[in-house]
């Protein structure tokens, strides 16, 4: 949930939000948060929900889930065949922490990994690394995208239309980073063309995605709520970080709070 910016500029006596997520913006965007106030989020803790979200998609897309819960919705029996992650392959956008529990994950299926990176370095189950530079080279063979990079200046709208057209007629886009790292309006034109198969997206550039968006009627696109972070166990993996950062806050140990969010000074 995103706090209007009216709140940072009368909070004279704010000195510190805990952000209950990963991203951050929406908060350290935000005009009127002042250089002094302590930002912390929960790095770290998507290491196990987003993966299986990732893996969720690719499965639903491969299998054209879709298809089948609209012929149960009509009690239509209708078989046709359905791909295979095994022999794949994925690209993963942003390689931090959930990327380095991905990768084996899809290994285990038998999928060959690609990671897509500002800086690379050796991570246990990725095939093969391109720089972030290179995009467009990086996803002309993929069978799936993968989107797990943070929304930032250099990432905003950064798949756009070169990038699919660049992509096989026959992939599949996972987005479960930001909205504003792709490029809706080119994403929807992909789709509608066939220049890429389909999309689950679980993250958009306006949430609640509205409802007259085309999105939602798009047979080759899945919708989700921005759940690929929640799960049955967050509370209680989350609380711990919450409870040491407040104890280390009131303590006044402000230098070794958890999950410090390093913000440059604005002019």
């Amino acid at each position: 949930m995103q706090l209007a910016d009216h709140v940072y500029k009368e909070g004279g006596k704010l000195k510190w939000i805990q952000a209950l997520g990963t991203g951050v913006d929406g908060i350290t965007d935000q005009p009127s948060l002042r250089d002094d106030v302590l930002v912390t989020n929960m790095h770290g803790l998507h290491g196990d929900s987003m993966p299986e979200s990732a893996l969720l998609s690719m499965l639903a897309l491969a299998r054209n889930l879709p298809r089948s819960l609209r012929n149960q919705g009509q009690r239509k029996w209708e078989r046709f065949p359905t791909g295979l992650l095994k022999g794949k392959t994925v690209g993963i956008l942003g390689i931090g922490v959930i990327a380095e529990s991905l990768a084996p994950k899809c290994k285990a299926f038998g999928m060959t990994v690609v990671g897509i990176t500002s800086a690379k370095r050796p991570v246990e189950g990725i095939d093969r690394m391109f720089l972030r530079g290179e995009l467009e080279l990086a996803v002309k063979d993929l069978d799936f995208l993968v989107v797990l990079t943070p929304y930032t200046p250099e990432t905003h709208g950064i798949l756009n239309a070169k990038v699919f057209a660049a992509m096989k007629p026959k992939s599949f886009l996972v987005n479960l980073a930001r909205g504003g790292v792709v490029d809706e309006v080119a994403l929807l034109e992909a789709l509608k063309e066939g220049r890429i198969a389909g999309a689950a997206l679980d993250v958009f550039a306006v949430e609640p995605l509205p409802q007259d968006h085309p999105f939602w009627a798009m047979r080759n696109v899945i919708v989700t709520p921005h759940l690929g972070g929640f799960h049955d166990q967050y509370p209680e993996q989350a609380l711990p970080t919450v409870e040491e950062n407040l104890r280390r806050f009131l303590a006044g140990d402000i230098d070794n709070m958890i999950n410090v969010v390093k913000r440059p000074a604005r002019a």
